[in-house]
This record gives structure tokens, C-alpha cells and sequence, in this order.
């Protein structure tokens, strides 16, 4: 069974930057089906309890609970409530946050954890820290401007957005002991490396060697080895089959291709090296991986 990728929405001919409603489930089952879009989709519980299969593991959540859902971000949510129960959706563009700022710093940045995945990052922060926090009224409020879309309740709703992205990124970088305020060079660095990444996410299934993107960012080898592992806290090599299982993870819940196919589409030169890479990054087969996310009717 093929899950398409949810486009994006349109009103009135006019792109949506963010989208807003209570999701309602009468009983034990699945609420969505594997799918994903570009949207920055922030779920938080009112009542009873959820699971969330995320990059091949399920995540429970119930009342209080935040889930953060990265765009592009395979996802599959499921009841497992006989009452049922209710959360908050919030999905906004990553260009609502960065639009009108400096991209080439803050897109970096601060986008990065929400645009790619990264495994240090909790993807349920629970009641008993966003209870202590404006988090559980913002998502409440953000509903009521939707709701009631008084005058200029579209700022109302970026803004409270804003609030939740600030607070989650000031979360995250609080709970890594090991991060330290990023320095002048390294900003620099992050610039001048950003062709390599910008090519590598266009041109993924290419054969594509350090060397050359090296040359396409004015770097020596070795200075762009040195530079982008201190950057991206990973190889050249590893950010390129980062980037490569993500778009392979889409592919093998929106298209019935085989394995092999797959593999050969986002760049793998054999089958087995495909299976080989993503089982190291997701712990498990690209088969075990599509049965997993198989819905059931």
C-alpha cells in the first residue's frame, strides 16, 4: 500500500504557513497512517493516550505531553485509548520562523534540528517539565486565535509559534551538557559551507566526492574535511547517506518500489551496502522498516 506525501495546504490559492485543530479519536486505533510533509507538525495531549512511530520507534504520549515531528519526518500515529482522546496539531513551515532574518546563519543554525534528524533531541518533552511552562497555554491559545480569528490573529498565531520553537530550542541546547556557544569562525565556517550542503540535498543520488564539493565551497580537501566535521559533528560521507536513508525512509512508505530500487534511486551503488546503511542508522531493515509502518485496515 503506497502513502503519498501530504501536500502542502492551499486557501484561496494563497500557501498556508501554518495549520491548527484538535484532533478527536473515538477509540483504540490509528489515527493517521504513515505519511509525511514539510511541515514542522508540534503535537500536545488533552486527554488520553497516543503512540507515535517515528524513524522506526514508537514514542507514547498522553495528556501534557509534547511530540516535535521534524518536516519531512516519516510519522504514523495511533489510539490506544478505549475512551479515546484528543491532542493539539500545530504544522508551520520552517519559513515561518527564518523568513525576513539572515538565512544563511539562522537557517543553519537553529532550522537544522527541525529539518534533519537528529537522535540527541527528545521527541516527547513530558507534563512534568512542559507543565512548569508557558507551553500548554500557548497551544491553547494559538487554538483560539484560529478559532475565533479576531483581528491580526494571524500574528497572534506566528508569534506564539515562535514562543514554542524559542522555548524547545533553548530546551534542547540546556539539556547537551557538551554545547558551547558557537564561535565568529564557526559561523563563518557554517557559511562557507553551505553550497556543499545546499548541492548534496539536490543532488543526493549522485556520486558525489568530497573533493568536489571541497572545490565547489573554494576549500582544500582537507580543510573541508576538518572544517565540515567540526560544523556538522560528522563526515562528509555520513551526512551524505544521512541525507540518502531520509529520502529512502520517504520512498519506502509513499512508493511500492522494491529495496533495490530504492537504493539505486537515492544513490547506493548495491543493495546490500543500502541495507548495510540503513540498518546502522535506523537499527533496523528498509524491509523490517516498511512492515512496520504498514497500516492495518
Amino acid at each position: 500500500m503506497n502513502y503519498p506525501e501530504e501536500k502542502q495546504t492551499y486557501i484561496d490559492g494563497i500557501r498556508c504557513e501554518y495549520l491548527c485543530h484538535i484532533q478527536e479519536c473515538e477509540g483504540i486505533g490509528n489515527v493517521f497512517p504513515a505519511h509525511y510533509h514539510y511541515y514542522i507538525e508540534l503535537l500536545y495531549g488533552i486527554s488520553g493516550e497516543f503512540q507515535v512511530l517515528l524513524g522506526g520507534q514508537y514514542h507514547h504520549f498522553g495528556r501534557g505531553d509534547m511530540v516535535l515531528i521534524n518536516a519531512r519526518e516519516v510519522h504514523q500515529i495511533d489510539a490506544l485509548s478505549q475512551e479515546g482522546g484528543r491532542y493539539i496539531v500545530v504544522r508551520f513551515l520552517p519559513e515561518l520562523i527564518y523568513n525576513g532574518m539572515s538565512a544563511n546563519h539562522f537557517e543553519m543554525k537553529y532550522m537544522l534540528p527541525f529539518v534533519t534528524e537528529n537522535s540527541s533531541n527528545e521527541k516527547v518533552i513530558r507534563e512534568k517539565i512542559v507543565g512548569k511552562t508557558e507551553i500548554p497555554k500557548l497551544f491553547h491559545e494559538i487554538v483560539r486565535e484560529v478559532s475565533e480569528e479576531k483581528y491580526g490573529y494571524e500574528l497572534a498565531v506566528k508569534n506564539h509559534i515562535g514562543s514554542i520553537f524559542l522555548w524547545t530550542l533553548r530546551y534542547w541546547d540546556a539539556s547537551r551538557k557538551d554545547t558551547r556557544e558557537e564561535n565568529a569562525g564557526d559561523r563563518n565556517l557554517r557559511g562557507q559551507l553551505q553550497p556543499a550542503l545546499k548541492y548534496v540535498t539536490e543532488q543526493y543520488a549522485r556520486d558525489i566526492k568530497a573533493e568536489e564539493m571541497a572545490k565547489l565551497c573554494h576549500m582544500s580537501y582537507s580543510y573541508f574535511s576538518r572544517s565540515f566535521h567540526r560544523i556538522m559533528k560528522m563526515t562528509f560521507r555520513e551526512y551524505l547517506n544521512h541525507i540518502r536513508i531520509w529520502e529512502a525512509e520517504k520512498m519506502l512508505v509513499s512508493t511500492s518500489l522494491s529495496i533495490t530500487e530504492i537504493g539505486g534511486e537515492v544513490g547506493f551503488a548495491t543493495t546490500s551496502y543500502f541495507i548495510k546503511m540503513f540498518q546502522n542508522y535506523k537499527h533496523i531493515t528498509p524491509k523490517q522498516f516498511r512492515k512496520l509502518i504498514a497500516w492495518k485496515e
